[in-house]
């Protein structure tokens, strides 16, 4: 299992109070993918550059298709630049591919079949290992959860994340997160000051 698959369970098998945004959680598991690409070397980062470095390829299938997709032409990518792209429907994408693996079921309320599907995480090794990093206090996968707004009630000192690239990466995602948090307001209120006009003709 990857970080990214470790988040997403934690983020569906975690109550946490409310729903966690899917393009928050696709920002998020961008940059888990970015962090486990340097925990394998595959990725260096120079400054904010994602830079390439090797070509062996991750036996997860969606760490892979990252890999693959790294731009490797000078000046190469930021870290910004990558989350925006690579996070684009990743949530999507992740949750597809653990129903497929049997990590994530859908269960359908028997009185309202029009209902959207609630999501589970089954009871497996696979839960365990994830809910064990985040009752853990491992500092990344608590800084990737708490960018998108599941707070743990675990020990009181933060953990701290003592990698630099792993803290560029995780202050980009807290950052990406903070701006699509900032349109999704200014179209609100955009779309709000539509109504109002509508409503005065």
């Amino acid at each position: 299992m990857t970080t990214a698959k470790d988040l997403l369970i934690i983020a569906i098998g975690v109550d946490h109070g409310g729903p966690v945004g899917q393009g928050d959680l696709s920002l998020a598991l961008a940059g888990a993918e970015l962090i486990d690409l340097l925990g394998t070397r595959a990725v260096t980062l120079a400054g904010e550059r994602v830079v390439p470095d090797g070509d062996d390829a991750p036996e997860d299938r969606l760490l892979a298709e990252a890999a693959a997709s790294l731009v490797r032409q000078v000046p190469y990518e930021s870290v910004d630049d990558w989350l925006w792209r690579r996070g684009r429907d990743l949530f999507a994408a992740y949750t597809a591919v653990l129903e497929e693996e049997g990590q994530l079921t859908r269960e359908r309320r028997r009185r309202m079949s029009f209902a959207a599907a609630r999501m589970t995480v089954p009871d497996s090794a696979v839960r365990r290992r994830a809910l064990h990093r985040w009752a853990a206090d491992e500092p990344v996968v608590l800084a990737l959860a708490a960018a998108v707004g599941i707070e743990g009630d675990q020990s009181a000192d933060e953990p701290v994340v003592t990698d630099d690239a792993v803290t560029t990466v995780l202050a980009a995602v807290h950052d990406a997160v903070m701006e699509l948090e900032a349109v999704r307001q200014r179209r609100s209120f955009e779309n709000a000051a539509f109504a109002n006009v509508w409503r005065g003709a």
